[in-house]
């Protein structure tokens, strides 16, 4: 017998890419060097003339060919999509690295003549670039030193200038904070990817589960013991986390010792093949918000499943779910919702500069209350929200064939920027 139909999309579809590119426009690749020598690159549009470049980046994903970016480009702004030093890889990636490749970029476009850089924050996008804009306007030594998993990382000593505008487009809260609700708390062991605890499995008809298409139903109860072991199980992978670190770091401590070169042959060997050797985590079932089962729970536009799936109780035990192979230190920086510092909410309050907020009504993961969230906590006297209707990557739902879509969202997009920022002169 075949397997159901799980994926939300056609295996092979670019979701986040434009249909047709900006007319007369030859796009420039462009490759950037970070300050700490790491490398990205990115594809900027332009007609020429233009007086102010709008810079889209994710931490993982390709943002080169955006779907927005041709609205941007028409509406008289040159576009820059950039792909970070962890493109479609998250597995040892950083929030506080990507944020030199920000900075790199940020002053490429400006270098350029760009008298204004407006940061187009899609998705993950969003809590990245926040970041990145709270600890450019903050003075040194007041910027963070240190990694999430606790490395040296100095963001002092680095150049960072900040944007002039900030947009917030289908933003999630955060990628840890997203993990915060889509993480299976029924995992009893992180080495067996089907242990399960049955009394905090919302696959289990017990809880309240029903077979999609037919809508699940949860109480009140066991959403509440669902949260907080969620919150748990966070806790639980940031010890793992934390552990192994500290484990390499004193072997690492081991070869910087007095007398280590006089310890025989066989013990340096192995004392520096583990200070050099980390471990990977395995990070099971990420596909378990009750939310995309239960439609009662914050309603809205949304259909059926998760962000990825329509059936989210078969995809979250797949092999590629979200954060599924990772470093402790990926981990803790990216997916994890108690240690991670890309975090919209935390950040929002020392973004002063235009921001505006665009909320998708049919997104499977990032609810209305999301983008109501980020415009209240948003602390700029020139702070505007608006909502499409729309899924997350955009497309037009079922319900709504002609109505808002990515051509109203680019249309918001375009609008905006040109109520505030300077075009082709």
């Amino acid at each position: 017998m075949a397997l159901p139909q799980i994926t939300r999309y056609r295996p092979g579809t670019d979701m986040l890419s434009f249909d047709e590119p900006p007319k007369g426009v030859e796009p420039k690749i462009v490759r950037l060097t970070a300050e700490d020598g790491f490398g990205s690159r990115g594809v900027l549009y332009a007609k020429g003339g233009e007086r102010t470049a709008i810079c889209v980046l994710h931490p993982r994903g390709d943002m080169t060919r955006h779907y927005l970016i041709p609205f941007i480009v028409d509406a008289g702004y040159a576009a820059f999509g950039h792909e970070s030093r962890s493109p479609n890889n998250d597995s040892t990636a950083t929030h506080e690295a990507l944020l030199v490749d920000i900075a790199g970029a940020v002053r490429y476009l400006r270098n350029s003549g760009y008298e204004k850089v407006v940061f187009l924050g899609y998705s993950g996008g969003g809590s990245v670039y926040s970041l990145y804009q709270a600890q450019a306007v903050t003075a040194p030594p007041g910027r963070l030193t240190d990694t999430a998993a606790g490395d040296p990382f100095d963001l002092n000593r680095l150049d960072m200038p900040p944007a002039d505008g900030l947009m917030l487009v289908g933003a999630h809260p955060g990628t840890g904070k997203m993990m915060l609700n889509e993480i299976d708390p029924s995992v009893v062991d992180e080495s067996d990817p089907l242990s399960c605890d049955p009394n905090l499995d919302m696959y289990d008809p017990r809880n309240g589960f029903r077979e999609p298409p037919e809508p699940s139903r949860y109480s009140a109860d066991f959403l509440a013991r669902y949260r907080t072991a969620q919150a748990a199980r966070i806790a639980r992978i940031d010890a793992i986390a934390r552990n192994l670190i500290a484990q390499q770091r004193g072997f690492q401590k081991m070869t910087r010792a007095e007398g280590f070169a006089e310890r025989p042959l066989e013990e340096r060997i192995f004392i520096n093949r583990r200070s050099m050797s980390g471990r990977f985590l395995q990070i099971f079932r990420t596909d378990a918000n009750p939310a995309g089962l239960d439609l009662t729970i914050e309603p809205s536009d949304r259909s059926l499943g998760s962000i990825n799936s329509v059936r989210p109780d078969l995809s979250c035990y797949i092999d590629n779910g979200f954060a599924r192979i990772l470093t402790p230190r990926a981990w803790l920086s990216l997916w994890s919702g108690l240690s991670s510092r890309a975090v919209v909410l935390e950040n929002l309050p020392k973004v002063v500069i235009p921001t505006l907020v665009v909320g998708f009504t049919g997104d499977n993961s990032i609810l209305p209350s999301i983008a109501a969230g980020m415009y209240e906590r948003s602390p700029a006297t020139d702070k505007h929200l608006h909502y499409v209707k729309g899924d997350h990557f955009g497309f037009h739902l079922p319900a709504f064939p002609n109505v808002g879509g990515r051509a109203e969202a680019g249309r918001l997009v375009a609008d905006w920027l040109s109520e505030r920022f300077p075009k082709q002169g």
